[in-house]
């Protein structure tokens, strides 16, 4: 059903709820000042070539055309629901998926949602002045793409406070207008997205890295119990999909161009040429990667138990387990016991949270063994890996302590000695961010950057994606 002629595009019957949608209207005034003030900077008034959704069905949620990022129809969509649908794991195993919030859990479920809402807004703000120095009409028009969707999600978000949350949802709505990234008194809720994201290698890594973890998230929470989670969740995910393809196809073009400089003039200085040299590339994705794991929480958590017990978020494809209720099940995992790491037998459901980060490791890599196709195929030895997830921790077992890239322990000096080797100096980023020229003819790519093999939705690359004599 297309309901695009309503002030807020929803297939939720909101015309048919007067409270939810007069709470629904109040907040979105509020949501288009934050889009002014924190929305990306300088093209507010240019018209872009997006995808908007005004519907579910096929023909409905993915529709072109040239439209302001102030006028851009943010609504609200769930998926269509799934007859006669139980929840599929925990203590409540088999028994009728929830249509409205259980008193026993709504501290729990209020918690997740306002968690992931947060990150939405939150990653606007970090990439709100990229524009200004993109590599091309078609990255900056997949920039505000990824921006607009995100304002979407949030929208997903409040609609679950506002419906099901009652007061305590409005303000929690509120809340996630007011808090910013970055902010020293009311930051956001996840410190990977309280950093300015100051260049277009990070933009990709965010992408490619952090927005994958949200992908994660996501289909977890697609598994929950509560029915209008899991269908706002399952929505979510086919846009999810064209935020990570922006990371992951950004990145591949830089290696891409570094590797045509490297193989046309092998005995210079990549650098000397206006490339990104594969070291800086590999520093980043370890900054990013490891941010990343972060964000999926403790490898040991009881809170993660806790969801898992109660039906709220289950693993990623809870349907290809056999053992649903995950009661008697450990996980072997490393820790850390008087200065040496030691395999520990852990109970299944605290280790929920790494459960999600193997599915999520196992992803990234397919995707830099991708990049790594560039350099195979030009006959160089040098290959971009992840680190292993010991490293560069901030949060988890292993936060108090120093590994390597390869995951081996390191006393605090050795640390402090080679730490320069993995990740970006302040060399590197003032490099990669001289680096960042605007150009915005149609067709042009900047120099570090390799030009995609094929535009947006059938059109060119040399499409004028952005007008910007707006």
């Amino acid at each position: 059903m297309n309901i695009s002629s309503e002030r807020i595009p929803n297939n939720v019957n909101l015309s048919d709820d007067k409270r939810l949608q007069r709470a629904l209207e109040q907040w979105q005034p509020h949501f288009l000042n934050w889009w002014q003030e924190m929305g990306p900077d300088g093209f507010l008034a240019h018209e872009v070539y997006l995808r908007t959704a005004v519907s579910v069905d096929e023909g409905g949620w993915a529709n072109y055309g040239y439209v302001r990022m102030p006028d851009y129809r943010w609504g609200i969509f769930l998926a269509p629901p799934v007859e006669d649908r139980r929840i599929g794991f925990g203590d409540n195993l088999g028994q009728p998926v929830w249509h409205e919030v259980p008193g026993e859990f709504r501290n729990a479920l209020r918690r997740l949602i306002v968690t992931q809402g947060d990150t939405e807004p939150a990653s606007v703000e970090q990439q709100r002045l990229l524009g200004r120095t993109c590599p091309s009409l078609y990255d900056l028009r997949n920039l505000f793409q990824v921006n607009v969707e995100e304002g979407r999600h949030l929208w997903a978000m409040v609609y679950l406070l506002q419906d099901y949350f009652g007061r305590d949802g409005r303000e929690e709505a509120e809340e996630l207008l007011e808090r910013r990234s970055g902010q020293s008194d009311h930051p956001r809720l996840l410190e990977a997205f309280n950093q300015p994201i100051a260049d277009w290698l990070s933009f990709f890594c965010f992408t490619m890295f952090t927005d994958r973890d949200g992908k994660y998230q996501l289909l977890a929470l697609a598994e929950s119990g509560f029915d209008a989670l899991s269908r706002t969740t399952r929505f979510m995910l086919t846009e999810e999909a064209h935020h990570m393809f922006v990371g992951e196809s950004g990145i591949e073009r830089v290696v891409q161009r570094t590797v045509e400089l490297m193989a046309n003039n092998p005995d210079t200085d990549v650098r000397k040429l206006g490339g990104i040299d594969l070291l800086t590339v590999q520093k980043y994705v370890n900054m990013w990667y490891s941010a990343s794991l972060d964000l999926f929480g403790g490898e040991i958590s009881s809170n993660a138990a806790e969801y898992f017990a109660a039906g709220l978020k289950g693993r990623y494809k809870e349907d290809k387990y056999t053992d649903h209720v995950a009661l008697d099940g450990t996980y072997a995992m490393p820790v850390v016991e008087e200065g040496r790491l030691i395999q520990q037998d852990v109970p299944l459901r605290n280790a929920m949270n790494e459960i999600l980060r193997d599915a999520y490791a196992r992803d990234s890599d397919r995707g830099v063994q991708r990049w790594n196709k560039h350099l195979e195929e030009a006959g160089f030895s040098v290959r971009i890996q992840l680190p292993n997830r010991r490293f560069n921790r901030h949060i988890g077992i292993y936060s108090g302590t120093r590994f390597d890239p390869d995951g081996n322990m390191l006393t605090q000096a050795e640390w402090d000695t080679q730490k320069n080797q993995w990740l970006p100096t302040a060399d590197d980023l003032a490099y990669v961010r001289s680096l960042m020229k605007p150009v915005i003819e149609p067709g042009k790519m900047a120099g570090w950057i390799a030009a995609p093999r094929k535009g947006i939705n059938g059109l060119p690359v040399d499409f004028e994606y952005v007008r910007t004599d707006g």
